[in-house]
């Protein structure tokens, strides 16, 4: 069954806030650690995968830190996931005749198509307007 671990969500935040740099300089890893709210550690961790993946490109030194190595509407959140969990299959069995033994094989090639379709169509881009369109209300209690 898919199910999105929390690695994956800070993925999609980290990409968010990288996405927020409008210029090609490089933010540091704890001014993102700060804005999530995260640990540098767990961050790492989370770099260094979206890194292997070629989505982010690193720098150390003074003015190091991480920045995206396209523009955000090149991104698609399916990517982004992917990088982090690997295939996004719901049927969350890897084996086809087990599948078909099931007898809806084609329910969960459906179900498989439509997430897949879903988060491969959002791109980076629509995540952080979305972000902007929200920023700024705020709720009192």
């Amino acid at each position: 069954m898919i199910r999105i671990s929390t690695r994956g969500q800070y993925a999609l935040m980290t990409m968010e806030v990288l996405a927020e740099q409008t210029d090609d300089s490089y933010v540091p890893m704890k001014k993102i650690s700060h804005k999530q709210n995260l640990s540098v550690k767990y961050l790492e961790q989370i770099l260094i995968q979206l890194s292997k993946a070629g989505l982010v490109e690193g720098m150390r030194g003074n003015n190091g830190g991480y920045r995206l190595k396209k523009s955000p509407e090149q991104y698609t959140a399916g990517e982004i996931l992917r990088a982090m969990e690997g295939d996004l299959n719901p049927k969350g069995i890897n084996d086809s005749n087990a599948v078909k033994t099931l007898g809806n094989e084609e329910f969960w090639n459906g179900f498989d198509n439509a997430i897949n379709s879903y988060v491969d169509s959002v791109s980076l881009e629509e995540i952080l307007e979305k972000s902007r369109e929200n920023n700024g209300y705020m709720y009192y209690i």
